[in-house]
């Protein structure tokens, strides 16, 4: 129990972790620009993900794991463009409207993985992530006006919104390497997609800022992306995906929540709207996730009849009638893929169900 307990409390940390990205960025992209912001940010995660695995190496901890093939290349490659994207088009977003709608508007990155994930990798989405979905969209529309009875849109939303699409394409991806070590991974994500915007942000005339903010925006980089990652990472190894991410499902709530004590922020009355519809749809999502998979121990006994008459043997048999025979098999721990609604008469106890992995 200790163990889960600790395992929980690293999810929430890592959904702690990325909340406080926004607001704080809000704040450092006044002395910065954006596509210089989002290279810091990536860079710091990447370095400071660098330094962690080298000094567990160091210390003896170190996992084996299958190294990126030529095959894996391409997925490689347009991770990294669409993370070159993806923080560009936040940073925008960011500096363009309250950081209150951004940490909201990050939950249609779950929607446009789904439907992504549907379209391109052909997986099937369930009914209650379908109505998840809806509601993701209809309150991301919302938060994409400019308020106040405008119908005239949002660009910063809209900014937020490209760039959930692009880590929908990018989050769709990783999953073909999800073999390979998270860590590795994310170091890869962090010092390319680093590197890359901060060759864009360069070649458009954006300047390096003053060397005060430098450490700033590397530290929120190795906290928001790296660490948040790494302690998400620990979480699922005793939670699994599926527990792990429903207490991960609390960070755009968090984001909002800090957004408004560190910034003083005062949304209107449609973004509170917006958000009662995102709880409705965070509640969803996290129920199909939990229904999904779940891990149980429990003994299989079933019985077969068939002939001896049927079966070739090397020892006779003075009867050919038929009969059955009882097997019983030793408990074995394995994932069944169903909704709970529908689960099968198993000999086992639900109270004990421990969720495994997706």
């Amino acid at each position: 129990m200790a163990k889960k307990n600790i395992a929980a409390a690293f999810a929430v940390l890592a959904a702690a972790l990325y909340a406080v990205n926004i607001p704080f960025s809000k704040l450092l992209l006044n002395n910065i620009g954006p596509t210089m912001m989002a290279a810091l940010l990536y860079l710091g995660a990447g370095i400071g993900l660098m330094l962690y695995s080298l000094i567990f190496r160091v210390l003896g901890n170190t996992s084996v794991n299958e190294p990126i093939t030529k095959k894996e290349l391409p997925y490689t490659a347009a991770m990294i463009l669409l993370d070159i994207a993806a923080p560009i088009l936040l940073m925008l977003g960011i500096r363009s409207t309250n950081s209150a709608n951004v940490s909201l508007l990050n939950n249609f990155e779950i929607a446009a993985t789904s439907v992504i994930a549907l379209i391109f990798f052909k997986e099937v989405i369930s009914k209650r992530l379908w109505t998840a979905i809806i509601l993701v969209t209809a309150a991301s529309v919302m938060l994409s006006f400019e308020g106040k009875g405008s119908l005239s849109f949002n660009a910063g939303s809209l900014f937020v919104i490209g760039a959930c699409i692009c880590w929908g394409f990018e989050n769709n991806c990783t999953r073909k390497l999800s073999s390979k070590s998270s860590v590795e991974i994310t170091t890869i994500k962090g010092c390319f997609s680093g590197l890359g915007s901060l060759i864009i942000a360069l070649a458009i005339g954006e300047r390096p800022p003053s060397a005060i903010y430098i450490p700033a925006v590397l530290l929120l980089g190795f906290v928001a992306y790296g660490l948040s990652i790494n302690f998400y990472i620990k979480a699922q190894k005793d939670l699994g995906a599926a527990k792990t991410s429903a207490y991960y499902s609390i960070s755009p709530f968090l984001g909002v929540a800090f957004s408004m004590l560190m910034l003083k922020e005062r949304p209107d009355t449609m973004f509170y709207i917006a958000m009662a519809v995102m709880i409705a749809a965070t509640v969803l999502m996290v129920k199909d996730t939990i229904a999904l998979q779940h891990t149980h121990i429990h003994t299989h006994i079933h019985t077969h009849e068939h002939r001896h008459g049927d079966m070739v043997h090397t020892h006779p048999h003075s009867h050919s009638h038929s009969h059955t025979h009882v097997h019983s098999y030793e408990e074995k721990e394995h994932t069944h893929e169903h909704s709970l609604e529908e689960l099968p008469n198993h000999d086992h106890d639900h109270s004990q169900l421990l969720w495994g992995k997706q």
